[in-house]
């Protein structure tokens, strides 16, 4: 089968694309023929080496964690999906033409193999960074970066929960984040003034790593209401850093359940070929997203 992995750290001419064995589904796995695998920032922060300390790996390594397409091996120990199912979850090397989830749910009606690869990582964040930043219902979050996946599928959740959410992006997103029931504004000079003016800010979350740490701080006035995903130096300023993995089954069967009742969609923004893993990178690096990047097979 043909995969993409790299076998140094570093920028994103380090993939290539390789004729590599098929994996196989263990005990509580399955196997899907890849249709489309989603392209997140881990990705290429992986490619770069800048989790090695704290969560190692061995090179050669393989690419991507989020993938749908159609089950062809069941492991021992699983129920509920068969052979032929359409499905969509985490797992790993999902930058391939075949890839063994460890974590999945049926892809709901309506949803294309391209839309599907794009919901699990970033809706198991979405959920699990408004979990802990304790935003509740009638109370304001503030999203800095909002227009990309995991901005997206927050500011719907939010709205479903009875969240008002102020998003920043830039100005070609505003009417984006507009339709998704944000109160927009653009980030750059003047920013944390033009937030102010749209309302009280409760809680705050960092999704674009663009050394907004401070200003958030500002604006909540309490440590504990600012998560970031992408600031690796967050803690250093007093906010908190979330990275580890919480409940993805769970966040799954929530994913399904919002995009069947109309409350949840994201766009693909772009799709590339295998081949042209190392440009999806780029482009992921080069931010400004609207939606989802996605890698089809």
């Amino acid at each position: 089968m043909k995969r993409v992995s790299f076998a140094e750290f570093g920028a994103p001419d380090v993939l290539h694309l390789e004729d590599a064995e098929e994996p196989h589904a263990g005990p509580g796995r399955i196997r899907v023929a890849v249709r489309a695998a989603g392209v997140n920032p881990v990705d290429w922060r992986i490619r770069e080496g800048q989790f090695q300390q704290a969560r190692p790996i061995e090179l050669p390594a393989e690419v991507g964690q989020d993938a749908s397409g159609v089950v062809d091996e069941v492991g021992e120990g699983v129920d509920g999906v068969g052979v032929g199912d359409h499905v969509f979850g985490r797992g790993s090397g999902t930058y391939a033409e075949f890839a063994v989830l460890s974590a999945w749910a049926r892809m709901p009606v309506g949803l294309s193999f391209e839309e599907a690869a794009g919901y699990p990582s970033v809706v198991e964040t979405a959920l699990r960074i408004i979990r802990q930043v304790g935003v509740q219902t009638g109370q304001t979050l503030l999203v800095s970066g909002a227009s990309g996946g995991v901005g997206s599928a927050v500011l719907q959740i939010a709205r479903d929960r009875g969240i008002t959410v102020i998003g920043t992006a830039g100005a070609a997103n505003q009417d984006y984040l507009r339709s998704l029931g944000a109160l927009p504004t653009t980030y750059g000079e003047g920013w944390v003034e033009r937030v102010r003016q749209l309302g009280h800010v409760d809680a705050a979350l960092d999704l674009a790593g663009s050394g907004v740490i401070r200003e958030l701080l500002e604006l909540t006035g309490d440590p504990q209401k600012v998560i970031s995903i992408a600031d690796l130096d967050a803690p250093v300023l007093g906010a908190r850093y979330s990275g580890v993995t919480g409940n993805v089954p769970q966040a799954l069967t929530e994913a399904v359940d919002l995009i069947s009742r109309g409350k949840l969609r994201i766009p693909v923004e772009k799709t590339y070929p295998l081949a042209e893993a190392a440009a999806a990178h780029i482009d992921s690096q080069a931010g400004h997203t609207r939606g989802r990047r996605v890698v089809v097979v």
